[in-house]
């Protein structure tokens, strides 16, 4: 280290002492002190030939040039009487071994891929702090801000050095706290659940998310800006996002200061269009909301997009999609203009991904609506850049273009990962099924393939459940999603209708994309039921089922989900249809058919009302009866008020519940703050109503039933909890027949549409 301050100090003082001199003639060159440089490459840096007069500037240039190669720790250069131009150097050593000490939470891997100093290569001190300087950044992104890191050299022969970096990991910073001003329609909890900063708690002690990250806070502001712009704040902006240290001097308390702006609805929808040839009519198709709707910048994003599609359809391929904002104060309105007219005839040249360090490159690419060669398209780079940040894989997802000629352009994709893998435990009490203990492993990018395996298990006092399923959505390099799953199951229903249950088999599926609401799945399952342990005074239709049977069942489901989040739902619907066919193999034989619909929308930003109706019918065919594990039952999660099977055919001798072949049950449910945001608990009213058919081939002289419809309202929680969603009602039934059997409270674990 004293070699090179000396070295550094030694041209600096020659260059001052030169400063006046003379033009000097060359009459030969000499060089002492190289060991491993050839001559040759140290008089190609200098630039001079003997036999010729150079200047004071040239020998400066000259000197430079040779420093700057990063050869050598000293040069000295000097000039002699007799015409000889003399430089003694000292090289740099050469790099051994490189090696990393005191790094446990970031991989050598990862550090490797960061330094420039390398095992043979040339070592400098400027090289080595440069390296500390990324290393350091690399901790930064991971949370951590008080790493220390110092390159040591250890000397060997021959002029060569290991280099060492020695690193002080240091403590993680913690989010404390994250404060929002400025906030009036939208909770600090609610604001919360949008960042991917989150505060530090117990539960998160598999998440990166509650590390402090001065990029993540950035991207936490679009994130913020997304949200509003969703929701009809057109004027939202951030004023300021600040992480001041906490007062332990080890954690950081996040401040956004907000000005949410006016709630805008949309007014007039206009096209101004360039492109004669096409009808205002046919672009207006295009546009994904309607007057007197709020404002969704997404939407509109959709809405040029689906604009660029139908005109690239008909032939014009290179367009541009502007638009333009007008926004009327004293309405609270914004009308809409889309401007259309003709783009550059620009093609893409490269894309080229960046930060994807275990994510593939094809995983990243194929998420692209455009490819090397298509035209440049803004508005299909904006849908790319979105379908990228779904992947879920991601902090951060940065697309440039980057102009190559006046035809051509690069696409440069910068991304940043994130954990995709999760773990969960939970111990808790069921009403339904008593204490349990539930735990799971899911990872949603499997060897960097976009892949999602997943393995969960739950037992408990009445059951015991395991899965592992498997997804590939890529399959044959196509948009398609294949799978598989396993699963085994054994079910106590003793107190319903005095047997056991149980099932083991597995299900491979296919599924589709119609368009970005719009999906289908095919499926196929091979199982074995068994109906077992069935007790003496068990009902005698239960008694004729006892043993195992085979399903070989098809099926499939067409859905349409126009929710605004499938976790905590606050707009939109969702339709579903679903249809099964057993018989082709195995001893069951049946037809099956299930719809339901949801609708949602939220009032005031807080009170959120969900409408449901479903509805199933099962039958079977070829002389073949439904067996108790297929048919339905209601009651429980579906109609609250009553128990599990509570509803339905009922043998009046033993009180063993028979289930029907068909079912209809909907109801109304509003869910609103009681002041407990903060740990994800919210308070909700219901109307739950609901008839069911009978099993087939019944005696009615030996069963309780009635279709007639079963009725409850009630209240209760629901909590977003560490372990999963729970939810606590208290139900009261107010259309019964005698022999139901009715329930006032229940817990229950899991989740639910």
């Amino acid at each position: 280290m004293k070699k090179i301050f000396f070295g550094t100090l030694t041209a600096f003082y020659f260059l001052c002492l030169q400063a006046n001199a003379a033009d000097f003639y060359v009459q030969k060159i000499s060089i002492d002190g190289l060991q491993r440089v050839e001559k040759e490459t140290v008089l190609a840096y200098l630039g001079l030939k003997p036999s010729e007069t150079i200047s004071q500037e040239q020998m400066d240039s000259a000197f430079k040039n040779l420093y700057a190669t990063g050869l050598f720790a000293d040069i000295k250069m000097t000039t002699e009487k007799n015409g000889i131009l003399k430089l003694t150097v000292e090289e740099n050593p050469l790099i051994g071994e490189r090696a990393f000490d005191g790094n446990k939470k970031l991989d050598d891997k990862i550090l490797e891929t960061e330094v420039q100093s390398a095992p043979n290569s040339i070592y400098s001190r400027a090289k080595a702090q440069q390296d500390v300087r990324r290393i350091l950044e690399v901790y930064k992104r991971a949370g951590r801000y008080a790493v220390e890191v110092e390159p040591k050299i250890i000397e060997r022969p021959e002029n060569r050095v290991d280099l060492i970096f020695e690193i002080d990991e240091g403590p993680e910073a913690k989010i404390d706290k994250i404060n929002f001003f400025g906030n009036k329609h939208y909770s600090s909890p609610d604001l919360q659940e949008v960042l991917m900063s989150k505060e530090s708690r117990w539960y998160r002690i598999f998440s990166s998310a509650e590390n402090y990250d001065a990029e993540k806070m950035n991207y936490d502001k679009e994130l913020l800006r997304r949200f509003y712009h969703q929701r009809g704040y057109a004027d939202f902006r951030v004023i300021s996002a600040v992480a001041e240290l906490a007062p332990n001097k080890k954690s950081f308390i996040l401040n956004f200061t907000l000005d949410e702006g006016p709630r805008y609805r949309i007014g007039k929808i206009k096209i101004d269009s360039a492109i004669n040839e096409v009808p205002s009519n046919i672009i207006l198709k295009q546009v994904q909301f309607k007057s007197g709707s709020w404002y969704n910048a997404d939407l509109v994003e959709k809405s040029v997009s689906g604009i660029v599609e139908e005109l690239g359809k008909k032939g014009f391929v290179f367009v541009e999609v502007t638009p333009t904002l007008n926004r009327n104060a004293a309405s609270n309105t914004i009308d809409i203009t889309f401007n259309i007219a003709e783009g550059e005839r620009i093609f893409i040249n490269r894309i080229n991904i960046s930060g994807n360090t275990n994510t593939l490159d094809e995983v990243i690419r194929r998420e692209f609506r455009l490819d090397e060669g298509d035209a440049f398209n803004v508005a299909k780079i904006q849908d790319s850049r979105r379908n990228i940040e779904n992947l879920n894989y991601f902090s951060k997802v940065d697309i440039q273009s980057a102009p190559i000629d006046s035809s051509k352009a690069d696409i440069n994709v910068d991304v940043e990962e994130k954990s995709t893998g999760y773990f969960n435990i939970g111990i808790g009490y069921s009403t339904v099924n008593g204490a349990l203990i539930q735990g799971g492993i899911t990872e949603n990018n499997f060897q960097g393939k976009g892949q999602q395996l997943s393995v969960d298990g739950s037992v408990s006092e009445r059951s015991k459940d395991y899965s592992m399923s498997f997804t590939e959505p890529y399959f044959l390099d196509r948009r398609l999603s294949a799978g598989a799953d396993v699963f085994y199951s054994d079910e106590d229903y003793q107190d319903e209708s005095s047997y056991d249950s149980s099932s083991v088999g597995g299900r491979i599926r296919l599924g589709w994309n119609y368009t970005d609401d719009l999906y289908q799945v095919v499926r196929y399952t091979l199982r074995q039921d068994e109906i077992k342990d069935v007790k003496e005074y068990a009902s005698i239709y239960i008694k004729e089922e006892e043993g195992k049977s085979t399903g070989s069942v098809v099926g499939q489901t067409l859905i349409y989900d126009k929710r605004d989040s499938a976790i905590r739902t606050k707009d939109g619907y969702y339709l579903s249809f679903g249809n099964d066919i057993a018989g082709a193999g195995g001893d069951e034989k049946y037809f099956k058919f299930d719809v339901k619909a949801y609708k949602f929308f939220t009032v005031s930003d807080y009170w959120t009302f969900k409408f449901y109706a479903n509805g199933g019918y099962i039958t079977g065919y070829g002389g073949e009866d439904v067996r108790l594990s297929q048919r339905y039952y209601l009651g429980g999660n579906t109609l609250r008020g009553f128990e599990f099977g509570g509803i339905g055919a009922r043998d009046k001798e033993t009180d063993d519940a028979l289930g029907g072949n068909w079912v209809v049950y909907g109801g109304a449910e509003m869910s609103f703050p009681i002041g407990l945001d903060e740990v994800g608990i919210r308070g909700r009213t219901f109307f739950d109503i609901g008839m069911m058919g009978k099993p087939d081939k019944i005696d009615t002289a030996l069963v309780d039933y009635s279709s007639k419809p079963r009725a409850s309202i009630g209240f209760g929680f629901e909590w977003f909890s560490p372990m999963g969603k729970i939810d606590i009602d208290f139900g009261f039934p107010v259309m019964k027949e005698d022999y139901d059997e009715t329930e006032v409270f229940r817990l229950n674990f899991g989740t639910s549409l």
